[in-house]
């Protein structure tokens, strides 16, 4: 969160319910990687919170490298492969599906690639009035280009979903992100993470629609006792 450790710990609070809330509505396993994206978003806001507390300390430094390193972990290694695979998931048989398999893969070529410079190309985290400011050495020859791709791969895979009520999610990730990138254009990697409770709100909304009998995936119930 770009407020304050306290905003983010509240935050996280707050998208863990709705996680459980959405793990809740499950009915198969192949549910569950969807379901589940609020509690990683609420981890993600906890990791921020602590980030806060560290980062005015010179005697914690170490401390700070490593929670910016796991922040951006999630930021660019996670959601660019998770989102669209989790989505692929929910899909039956067809192009749908067929082209789903295309964005969760190209997902992975920008997870894999960010990953790479993530662990070669040093990385830096330090608050700025009330923000963080996260700053990447990466190679700037190809980050226009994995920009774009990072973006389809979070984006596209809601609009070819059958599940009607997924458009929401990708709507909601383009509107975010473009508020974030004319209002705080230098905080763009703390800041969209704000907007991860409305993004969860989505996700519990498309849990409610599979329960749907017209859009349920014909799947056995979730056992939850042998999981």
């Amino acid at each position: 969160m770009c407020f304050s450790a306290n905003a983010s710990f509240g935050a996280s609070i707050v998208l863990s319910a709705i996680g459980v809330a959405a793990i809740r509505k499950v009915q198969h396993k192949s549910q569950i990687p969807f379901a589940v994206i609020p509690l990683i978003f609420a981890v993600q806001q906890i990791t921020e919170g602590f980030l806060w507390l560290s980062l005015p300390d010179p005697a914690k430094s170490a401390t700070s490298h490593a929670l910016t390193i796991i922040f951006f972990f999630f930021a660019q290694v996670i959601w660019p492969l998770y989102v669209p695979l989790s989505i692929l998931l929910l899909e039956k048989k067809g192009t749908r599906k067929n082209i789903q398999k295309i964005l969760a893969g190209l997902g992975a070529v920008v997870s894999l690639y960010l990953g790479y410079c993530l662990l070669t190309y040093s990385v830096q985290a330090r608050i700025t009035g009330h923000h963080v400011l996260y700053i990447r050495n990466y190679p700037p020859v190809l980050q226009n280009i994995v920009a774009v791709f990072y973006i389809i791969s979070i984006i596209a895979p809601s609009f070819f979903s059958h599940i009607k009520r997924m458009w929401m999610l990708g709507v909601t990730i383009i509107i975010s992100a473009a508020i974030t990138e004319l209002f705080y254009e230098n905080y763009f990697v703390s800041v969209w993470c704000f907007f991860a409770s409305l993004l969860s709100l989505s996700i519990y909304a498309v849990m409610l629609e599979i329960q749907d009998p017209e859009t349920r995936i014909s799947s056995p119930t979730v056992n939850y006792t042998a999981l």
